[in-house]
């Protein structure tokens, strides 16, 4: 299997860790997902509640992948519970 991601037509590179984090919103697009279902999901079940892992690796993602990072349009965070892939 080809875990290949690509923002406008240019190769990004993820590391396992971002790409099985990027992979897991992708499965389930435009549903809000808790932090503690990533984090299990992602890391096991014994991290699943050190978000400090989970904020780390979304703003890696959205500087890798997202047009401004800061105003994130797709890897959108749903306050006070988690994050959610943005489809258009």
């Amino acid at each position: 299997m080809h875990r290949r991601v690509f923002r406008a037509k240019e190769e990004v590179r993820l590391t396992p860790t971002e790409y099985k984090l990027f992979a897991l919103l992708m499965r389930h697009p435009g549903k809000v997902l808790t932090h503690r279902h990533i984090l299990t999901e992602v890391w096991g079940p014994n991290r699943a509640d050190q978000t400090q892992y989970l904020r780390v690796y979304m703003l890696q993602l959205r500087h890798k992948l997202e047009a401004e990072p800061a105003r994130p349009k797709h890897l959108v965070t749903e306050a006070g519970v988690g994050y959610r892939l943005r489809v258009d």
